[in-house]
């Protein structure tokens, strides 16, 4: 089991704004969004892409690039082009750190 990582502070993240950052390698998107932070891998399970530089509605981050939208909570993709979900992974908050280990909630 992966353990907790500081992924940034709290006070970094932007209501609805996705923050990228990498840990131990994965590329991981954090976002603070109806008063919750959901950790989501950042790379779109239908191209390439990083979902970091999408828009956050609803609990979900759209892919800029062909408009998939994948729900923050399971990873699940909530229409087409994608299909498969993305991994989407724990958080906890510690005072102003948000933590998050790479062991997959679905």
């Amino acid at each position: 089991m992966s353990a907790f990582v500081r992924a940034c502070g709290l006070g970094e993240l932007e209501e609805d704004t996705p923050k990228r950052v990498e840990l131990d390698g994965t590329p991981v998107s954090v976002v603070k969004t109806e008063g919750e932070v959901f950790a989501i891998n950042d790379i779109c399970s239908h191209a390439n892409v990083s979902l970091s530089e999408g828009e956050v509605e609803d609990c979900q981050i759209e892919c800029w690039l062909h408009g998939s939208a994948f729900d923050l909570r399971t990873g699940k993709p909530s229409g087409l082009p994608a299909t498969r979900p993305v991994p989407v992974y724990p958080v906890k908050i510690e005072g102003d750190d948000v933590l998050v280990s790479l062991t997959q909630e679905s």
